[in-house]
């Protein structure tokens, strides 16, 4: 069968009008009841990095170890010649710098080679910029990048000198054009003169950066981040806001000031599955707090960053004497207040001032905090009431957000609500990694919810198939299926994000994941296109769409769908969301009831989203093997008359009449 004729099967199974002579589902949007305001915050992203998702991956950094700082001090180099490591170096939280010497003999050589991240991606005619800090007066050193397994004439691909001529610490520039598409170069530094060279935080990064910022981000990463139309951005984490223990944890304020000056900080994702073990794995802070304030802005999200609340991690960790005292959680707290004084406070302030100074004079308008991760146990609430009444007496209008703990249902979860209830904090983060049988079973989920307590924040979940942990289609089909739900309680559920965000297919500790990629290349998942549909077709307000007097949540009795509407108020539309989980099509009506005198368009968009293996996953070789289709239905006065064919994704956007 050619791509042709598939592609007219599944138009087909949209937009079919001749119904085949079995049961109709008939749905009724109730069109003049809008009901709940669907917040701008809805559907986002949630960054942690896991899955080599910072340095390695969105950080745009291409040199391991730049300032020679891991455990292991020249982990990701390699050494020739008389190299030696010292620690007296210009920047006080990142001492340690290389010296490279004569080496004994005018035929041999010193110099040190640098892995990258599984290699270093250049791409044809693109422009890398070299940066170094350097010590020495009338010394040259050669920088090279090379193709260490090159069958050629040369492995070297460009290169260029750099002349110092300071006997003091300077930073040095050099720009090279990769003259071919390699992704697993290395770059190579000579000593190419008589005297010892010192060398400091050696980088190399792309020119086309994101914005072409110096010290930016992965532009086809953040790209696929921004498509999506994202309203909150929930970062650095999930589990390294805990750390594996205390001194481990996320430290805003060391990921803040001159890149240079950032200090190491070690990567709990190095060494929990020792199944899949990186011991080069560690957080350079390089893209730090600013850096994913800046991201947030340039998506249009709203930040929502997370901070420890005086727990490791739990899962690590059965001893108190682990975690931090509740008299002694003061630092912790500043902390916190200190982060929204970065994000929103003017330049008359201390870290407003900083803000300022790296280059972003007006505040971030951040509106929201998390406190604490995935928490549980009495420990946990006990120490959030102290960070809730200091916040809420600095700085009242800032929403904060407690947590549910690890799991989706349960004595930590059943405990925990109550809890945030008591504490008066505005949102509860959930979490859920369930396999497939749970999404099918909680499109009611949040259908009793009580509507006068804390609001929804589903912050981290993805559908585990059984024996299938990939992102083929059907875990993605059963996450649509799982948001109707979502959507349908807008007045409970305020954000969801799914998660992990990035996942690089040669470093990778955890899937399924949103987007993967190589050192050149990424792909969009089957569950980052639902996330784009709703992203895209979000609506502002929630109307009722019912089938047999009841909401459409997949139940026994609804022949395997789910579905919602919405009313949105700038291009004046209904958009009607229906997921078919079952093997079998199904004939479906949807009529417009309480329009009164107004007319819908003759024809309303239908975006379809299918694939005839569900067991099938977009891949970096077939990046759009499954993507959603396009095309047109026609609408007869107030119904809409369909065909949604088994296991697809529809959604149908019916304009008003001007």
């Amino acid at each position: 069968m050619n791509k042709s004729t598939i592609f007219s099967l599944a138009l087909a199974a949209c937009c079919c009008t001749g119904l085949a002579a079995q049961e109709v589902n008939h749905m009724v949007v109730k069109a003049n009841k809008p009901g709940a305001e669907i917040q701008p915050t809805m559907y986002g992203h949630f960054f942690e990095d896991i899955n080599y998702g910072a340095d390695g991956g969105l950080y745009a950094e291409l040199v391991m170890n730049r300032s020679f700082e891991f455990p292991n001090r020249l982990q990701g180099w390699k050494t020739f010649g008389n190299v030696t490591v010292l620690e007296d170096g210009p920047f006080d939280r990142n001492p340690h710098y290389i010296r490279l010497a004569d080496p004994g003999h005018p035929h041999k050589r010193t110099g040190v080679v640098n892995e990258g991240f599984f290699g270093i991606g250049l791409k044809e005619n693109a422009q890398y910029r070299f940066t170094v800090w350097a010590r020495g007066n009338g010394q040259k050193i050669r920088v090279e990048l090379i193709d260490p397994y090159s069958m050629g004439e040369t492995q070297v691909l460009t290169s260029g000198d750099v002349a110092l001529n300071s006997a003091d610490w300077k930073k040095y520039e050099l720009v090279l054009t990769a003259p071919q598409t390699i992704d697993a170069a290395q770059l190579r530094i000579f000593l190419a003169s008589a005297g010892n060279v010192d060398l400091e935080h050696i980088s190399l990064f792309p020119v086309d950066t994101w914005k072409g910022r110096e010290n930016g981000l992965r532009k086809d990463l953040v790209q696929a981040l921004v498509d999506t139309k994202p309203g909150v951005f929930r970062f650095p984490g999930g589990c390294i806001v805990e750390g594996t223990h205390i001194n481990d944890r996320y430290q805003w304020k060391n990921s803040v000031g001159p890149v240079e000056n950032r200090p190491l900080n070690s990567n709990r994702w190095e060494y929990t599955f020792p199944h899949r073990y990186y011991p080069d794995y560690h957080q350079t802070y390089g893209m730090g707090f600013y850096e994913l304030f800046l991201l947030a802005e340039d998506m249009g999200a709203e930040p929502l960053p997370i901070v420890n609340v005086g727990l490791a991690c739990q899962y690590q960790n059965d001893d108190p004497k682990a975690h931090v005292p509740v008299d002694s959680l003061q630092s912790y707290i500043q902390d916190a207040l200190d982060l929204i004084e970065f994000a929103n406070g003017d330049e008359t302030t201390k870290w407003g001032k900083l803000r300022a100074e790296m280059g972003h004079p007006a505040p971030f308008n951040m509106k929201f905090i998390g406190v604490g991760n995935e928490q549980w146990g009495p420990e946990y609430p006990e120490r959030l009431k102290y960070f809730v009444d200091a916040i809420r007496k600095a700085y009242p209008d800032i929403q904060i957000i407690g947590s549910s703990g690890p799991n989706s249902e349960g004595k930590d979860f059943d405990y925990l609500w109550p809890e945030m209830k008591k504490l008066k904090v505005d949102l509860v983060d959930e979490h859920f990694y369930r396999p497939e049988d749970w999404f099918l079973k909680s499109g009611n989920r949040y259908d009793n919810y009580d509507r006068k307590g804390p609001k929804v924040f589903a912050g981290e979940y993805a559908c585990h198939g059984k024996g299938k942990k990939w992102n083929h289609f059907y875990a993605s089909l059963l996450e649509a299926a799982f948001l109707t739900g979502v959507e349908r309680n807008a007045d409970v559920v305020y954000m969801a994000t799914y998660a992990p965000l990035l996942a690089h297919v040669k470093g990778w500790q955890w899937r399924p994941d949103l987007i993967w990629f190589d050192n050149l290349r990424s792909v969009r998942s089957c569950s980052w296109y639902v996330q784009y549909l709703y992203g895209h077709n979000k609506g502002t307000q929630v109307v009722p769409l019912l089938m047999d007097g009841k909401a459409v949540s997949g139940q026994p009795d609804q022949n395997g769908l789910f579905a919602s509407a919405v009313w949105d108020e700038p291009t004046k539309s209904y958009i009607v969301k229906i997921v078919n989980v079952s093997d079998k099509a199904q004939s479906v009506t949807v009529e417009f009831d309480g329009l009164k005198k107004k007319k819908l368009a003759t024809q309303a968009d239908c975006i379809l989203f299918h694939s005839d293996n569900p067991d099938e996953e977009n891949s970096l070789d077939n990046p759009n093997l499954i993507t959603p289709k396009e095309s047109k239905v026609t609408v007869d006065g107030k119904t809409l008359q369909s065909e949604v064919g088994a296991q697809t994704f529809v959604i149908y956007r019916v304009s008003m009449q001007e």
